[in-house]
């Protein structure tokens, strides 16, 4: 099984050019690439699936078109464009990206690797995405299904994350300097639907014949990983304020850590032990005569899962300087999915007094 660089890029390139996605922010062959739109695409495309992300990049640069219009965008505009993605910190850095690019590049992304990596959200891997589909520079992005792909080829044994900085050698190795852009994309085509995580479809691989984890018969073994530890439990309670109009206290988070910047509705602090209503209470954002309502909320984040009960109080001072908005106007704020489980939780309680 011959297996130079050359004759696998050829067979792969070959391939792509019959069978490559059509993918709404990929430029059709011979048309050069929209660096905006392949940046997008990339943030957008962290921790979230192709066809997940295609309505929201329809909707979004249509709203914002290139970079000058992100960068005069207001954050808020931004996140609740957002909603849905989640991951609310690839937002902020895209805002941030966009406004400094507007003010120090002329409003052109770089096409420099080492440039890219400067800006905000913009690691390792988008880097040489952009580098390398936007601006057909020689860069090698390696992606989950990059990694999968050429783990099975060469059969890497060595179980991830600890193999991660071989594969991605290996994967440097292969791209060719002709058409590096396109190669990527090949390679995350090939990972996407062909060669998947599970009952990836040997048969129709343009490298089957080069892969050593398709010869040994046991392809869906690789790349190989240890054991996954179990995802701890955090607690919280959820304070719904709640006035006689129906308006419902709201406030902003942190622009630092989890759901940054995005409007929630008072709690607890998220920890491993259940709390007790009386020492949740000492939390409460006014004074209000709390009731707990039944059920709970869960959610799970990438390391932890989260359960959230929720009490119900109405303010002793409905005057108090604080942010309200009406349950009918909840659509026009940037609520994470966690707090619109909240929002459900709530309105299940209220249809059982009804």
């Amino acid at each position: 099984m011959g297996q130079s660089p050359d004759r696998l890029a050829n067979a792969l390139l070959a391939w792509y050019d019959h069978e490559r996605r059509d993918l709404p922010w990929r430029a059709p062959p011979g048309v050069p690439a929209d660096p905006y739109r392949v940046w997008i695409s990339e943030i957008m495309l962290q921790q979230t699936t192709a066809a997940t992300v295609a309505p929201f990049f329809h909707a979004f640069v249509a709203r914002w078109p290139c970079i000058q219009a992100l960068a005069a965008a207001d954050l808020d505009e931004v996140l609740h464009a957002w909603q849905g993605l989640g991951y609310y910190a690839r937002a902020r850095n895209l805002h941030a990206c966009a406004r400094l690019v507007a003010a120090h590049f002329g409003g052109c992304l770089p096409a420099n690797e080492d440039e890219l990596r400067q800006l905000p959200g913009i690691g390792t891997y988008t880097a040489a995405a952009i580098a390398a589909i936007a601006f057909d520079r020689l860069a090698t992005p390696v992606d989950g299904n990059v990694l999968r792909v050429v783990a099975r080829l060469r059969a890497v044994e060595v179980a991830l994350p600890r193999a991660r900085s071989s594969i991605v050698a290996l994967a440097v190795a292969m791209t060719p300097e002709a058409r590096a852009g396109d190669f990527a994309q090949a390679m995350m085509d090939l990972g996407a639907t062909v060669c998947t995580p599970r009952r990836p479809r040997c048969g129709v691989c343009p490298w089957a014949d080069y892969c050593a984890a398709h010869a040994q018969g046991v392809p869906e073994t690789f790349p190989r990983r240890p054991p996954a530890p179990d995802r701890p439990v955090r607690h919280g309670v959820i304070f719904w304020a709640e006035r006689l109009d129906g308006s419902v206290l709201i406030r902003q988070r942190s622009t630092k850590g989890l759901l940054g910047g995005m409007i929630e509705f008072p709690s607890t602090p998220w920890r491993c032990e259940p709390w007790r209503q009386a020492e949740a209470i000492a939390h409460a954002p006014l004074v209000a005569d709390w009731a707990l309502l039944a059920g709970s909320v869960r959610h799970t984040f990438t390391h932890f899962h989260l359960e959230l009960a929720v009490v119900f109080g109405r303010p002793r001072d409905p005057s108090a300087t604080f942010s309200w908005c009406h349950p009918d106007d909840f659509s026009a704020l940037a609520l994470p999915t966690l707090m619109k489980k909240v929002v459900a939780a709530v309105r299940v309680c209220e249809q059982a007094y009804d």
